[in-house]
């Protein structure tokens, strides 16, 4: 089936819709943006055509594609696939059929590599202020990038040097270390902000 007018018209609203279920279901932000480029992508590598009038055989081709053509990794893949299935499943209520004959990626997962601490602390060296906390957080207490960017105050608590990670990957809370000697700078950090939002209600009069 070709692109309709009725198709060009609601692909905007089913991206949007997509992002509400994301959203209220507590995916990540890294997770939303990911998914939402895969079911674009499927969208496009079919030319246009709407999800609505798609199904099994087409979800097939695109995984396909990706491990032939693409020579994807599995677990961009695999990330693919679950986009696909949340899109038909949680957004169009759609019950899929067993999904076989996908050309599975089989080459083996590329070992990641890893800084040693000489070379950690090469590069943090050259960091200063927030971008250097930041990344000495990240290093230090294993944090992901947005759980460093979402860290709250009542998250840290100094006195048992353990950081709440709140709606981590699989959507469950977890423990990470504070470094003993983070806590000085981080101290540091929530005084200077503190300061920053007295002085904004100053200039505001005093009105939040």
């Amino acid at each position: 089936m070709s692109l309709t007018t009725t198709a060009v018209a609601s692909s905007p609203k089913l991206l949007d819709r997509v992002r509400w279920h994301l959203r209220v279901k507590h995916y990540s932000i890294r997770t939303e943006q990911a998914y939402i480029d895969w079911i674009r992508r499927f969208i496009l590598f079919h030319r246009k055509r709407h999800p609505n009038d798609m199904g099994e055989g087409e979800i097939t081709k695109f995984l396909t594609y990706l491990a032939v053509e693409k020579h994807v990794a599995a677990s961009t893949q695999n990330q693919a696939f679950a986009a696909l299935l949340f899109l038909y499943q949680q957004v169009l209520d759609r019950k899929l059929d067993f999904i076989d004959k996908v050309e599975r990626v089989t080459r083996p997962a590329k070992l990641p590599v890893v800084l040693t601490p000489a070379e950690a602390r090469s590069e943090l060296a050259h960091l200063k202020g927030d971008y250097r906390l930041m990344t000495e957080l990240l290093y230090g207490s294993g944090l992901r990038l947005m759980e460093c960017l979402r860290l709250r105050i009542k998250d840290i608590d100094f006195g048992y040097n353990r950081i709440t990670v709140r709606d981590a990957k699989g959507l469950r809370d977890r423990v990470a270390l504070l470094p003993q000697r983070l806590q000085h700078p981080l101290r540091g950090q929530i005084a200077r902000v503190k300061e920053l939002h007295q002085q904004d209600l100053a200039r505001g009069g005093g009105k939040v």
